[in-house]
């Protein structure tokens, strides 16, 4: 008899949650998108907001909240009302490489976010002008032992995920390169197309254009597989980096405290979505591969990318105050 009191008291308590998911959303939904509008980010965030809206039958209104790589939405979502009308974009620069690069951080990444699911990741790759007489990544290691200290490579900013892809990269290859941070990719490109630098590293999805044209030379990728477009271009981890994969990812999180019964619906709504095989095509044609997870999932990826980033960060001195 008491067993089954306590089975029905338990019942009777997830009945205001349970009711309250199936309400769910009954008003407009703000998703908090930590990117200018316009980049691959915010196209995605829009191609999601708009089929959530119609499985919903509610607005969910994309804002865009860029600055301080990522910290500004972060920190307005850790502290919104974890009611479900809050979601923000997570992603490796807010809520894995934070934690470590910044000494005072308004937020906690781990302990201040319910993670509902990863919406999917983007391979980086390393980039040559064409007169770095290297032709590959074994070239290129081999050009840059002999020359330290002397070779230079752009990347979007100090502690962007690319820098850190090649830190890595450089501690794997036991090279030392000259690190010229810039505000943002395009700069950066801009300055390797011209010859001003002769080594550059940013997301695929910036390079295509002047690759395709035969403007700088692809030496391999940072993800654990080929590019479709590239495909004589090697992953780092074929061209002797064994165990390298390093993606810049993203996908979506509501405040800490949020219901579960709204967590679950969230989820189900994003992966009905993700799944779609228009979705799914978009988001390939923009160089990201589809990955979406369960909450449970995602929540022990971001702790293990906020590990490892941590070791990187600290190895390779990188701190922004």
């Amino acid at each position: 008899m008491k067993s089954l009191l306590v089975a029905v008291a338990a019942v009777t308590l997830s009945w205001p949650g349970a009711l309250f998911a199936q309400a769910y959303p009954a008003r407009p939904v703000r998703y908090l998108v930590p990117f200018p509008a316009g980049g691959s980010p915010d196209i995605v965030a829009r191609l999601l907001s708009e089929r959530l809206n119609r499985l919903w039958g509610q607005p969910v209104v994309v804002e865009n909240r860029s600055g301080a790589g990522g910290t500004v939405a972060a920190t307005v979502a850790a502290k919104a009302t974890p009611d479900g009308y809050t979601l923000f974009q997570c992603n490796i620069a807010s809520n894995a490489i934070a934690y470590s690069l910044y000494a005072k951080l308004p937020y906690h990444p781990l302990r201040d976010f319910a993670p509902i699911s990863r919406i999917g990741t983007t391979p980086s790759a390393l980039v040559v002008h064409p007169s770095m007489p290297a032709a590959s990544i074994g070239g290129f290691i081999e050009y840059a032992r002999a020359n330290p200290g002397k070779v230079s490579y752009g990347s979007s900013g100090v502690g962007s995920s690319p820098q850190l892809a090649m830190e890595l990269f450089q501690s794997m290859a036991k090279i030392k390169l000259v690190h010229i941070a810039y505000k943002g990719a395009a700069p950066a490109i801009a300055d390797l197309l011209g010859g001003q630098i002769p080594v550059g590293i940013a997301n695929v999805p910036a390079l295509l254009p002047p690759v395709q044209a035969g403007r700088i030379r692809a030496l391999a990728v940072t993800g654990a597989k080929r590019f479709s477009q590239w495909p004589s271009v090697p992953t780092l981890a074929e061209s002797g980096m064994p165990g390298y994969d390093v993606t810049s990812w993203y996908g979506v999180c509501a405040p800490a405290g949020t219901p579960r019964p709204i967590i679950a619906k969230l989820h189900a709504g994003l992966s009905t979505v993700l799944l779609a095989p228009e979705v799914q095509q978009r988001m390939n044609d923009m160089v990201i591969d589809a990955a979406p997870t369960s909450p449970e999932e995602f929540a022990e990826f971001i702790r293990s990318e906020t590990s490892r980033w941590a070791k990187v960060i600290k190895d390779a001195g990188i701190s922004q105050q």
